[in-house]
């Protein structure tokens, strides 16, 4: 009995938060059921100073994001290529076939709640995918607030989502 409740008890996260730079304009697209689903490109850098007293050093690392259904919809029609965002959501890997035919991986962030902290017109807002339609506009962006956490659902609730690989040119995002 021990052991099954140990098992039961074992938990695991799988979470990611993000802020960067968009490095291209969001694609915006549907499934052959009408689902939205938007892709795009994001930035982060990262510098430290080595231990030996060497120059200081700076990495960028790219990130491919994926929105689905409403929240895609936001990030097709607000989001352009250098708005810095804030994104959230969770790591997927996916196989696709390349236009050789090789079989290929790719690894996306299939975001859930996304917060526009700066455009080129100095809009700000979030969005999450719970918003509503009559949501969809700018809210007021606090300092003290953070986003509400999400309820986590195990359940495998995006399996009747199509992959993004059924709206895929072939081409990772």
């Amino acid at each position: 009995m021990g052991e099954r409740k140990e098992s039961m008890s074992v938990r695991s996260l799988n979470k990611v938060m993000l802020i960067g730079n968009l490095t291209r304009d969001p694609n915006l697209r549907y499934t052959p059921s009408n689902t939205a689903v938007c892709s795009f490109g994001i930035a982060t850098n990262r510098s430290w100073a080595p231990s030996d007293g060497g120059d200081k050093q700076e990495r960028v690392e790219f990130h491919n994001i994926v929105a689905w259904s409403k929240l895609a919809d936001i990030c097709g029609q607000l989001l352009h290529k250098g708005d810095k965002i804030y994104v959230e959501g969770r790591l997927q890997t996916r196989d696709w076939k390349g236009e050789d035919g090789t079989e290929r991986k790719t690894t996306e962030i299939v975001i859930d709640n996304m917060i526009l902290l700066r455009s080129a017109s100095g809009a700000t807002g979030s969005y999450s995918e719970n918003d509503s339609e009559e949501e969809t506009a700018p809210k007021a962006k606090s300092t003290s607030k953070k986003p509400a956490p999400k309820e986590s659902n195990d359940s495998g609730e995006d399996q009747d989502m199509p992959s993004a690989e059924d709206v895929s040119d072939d081409v990772p995002f």
